[in-house]
């Protein structure tokens, strides 16, 4: 059930050093590729690294924000090419999410590091350093990096009484559920 799944899903930032089966990353690309896109229009494009030194030189792509991507097995480098879909952004965002809940579903961690937006120094954007990095053509755009792996650290779920319930109105805002 979805929601079960939705439950115990965590951000991992600590992977166990064990490879992740091919098969596995196939299934969580599978399932990024069949995500809902606007328009059917699917603007991404996803990068398989699991290559050390790149996943090592991926992890400085966001000062302070991916050092956990080198721990990682494999990393998913999401782009979006905007010349495709206005919502390229949305699309990308919504198959990342897809690709988490499906690796969990598998027994796999994930972590999503933001990249769109983000410097990777003063003179470089992060885009900029992972297109370089990993040779991607013009038109795309790093939306993130999802790293994924076995957990090597155990994530508690959010108690259903913390997950901000008081953000939720029915009918109008602020008018909240007797």
């Amino acid at each position: 059930m979805f929601n079960e799944l939705a439950e115990k899903r965590r951000s991992i930032k600590v992977f166990a050093d064990l490879p992740v089966e091919t098969a596995k990353m196939d299934a969580i690309i599978e399932a990024a590729l069949r995500s809902p896109s606007g328009k059917g229009a699917r603007p991404w494009a996803f990068v398989v690294v699991t290559n050390k030194t790149l996943l090592e030189k991926l992890s400085v792509a966001k000062p302070a924000g991916a050092a956990f991507v080198k721990d990682a097995p494999v990393a998913v480098v999401v782009c979006g090419d905007p010349s495709v879909s206005g919502l390229w952004v949305e699309d990308c965002s919504v198959a990342s999410v897809t690709m988490q809940y499906a690796a969990h579903a598998l027994g796999l961690g994930s972590h999503w590091a933001q990249i769109k937006g983000n410097n990777f120094n003063e003179n470089k954007t992060s885009t900029q350093y992972i297109a370089e990095l990993l040779g991607l053509p013009e038109n795309l755009t790093v939306q993130c990096i999802i790293a994924v792996g076995y957990p090597g650290e155990e994530m508690i779920p959010y108690k259903k009484e913390d997950l901000g319930w008081d953000k939720v109105s029915y009918n109008h805002y602020g008018q909240h559920k007797a």
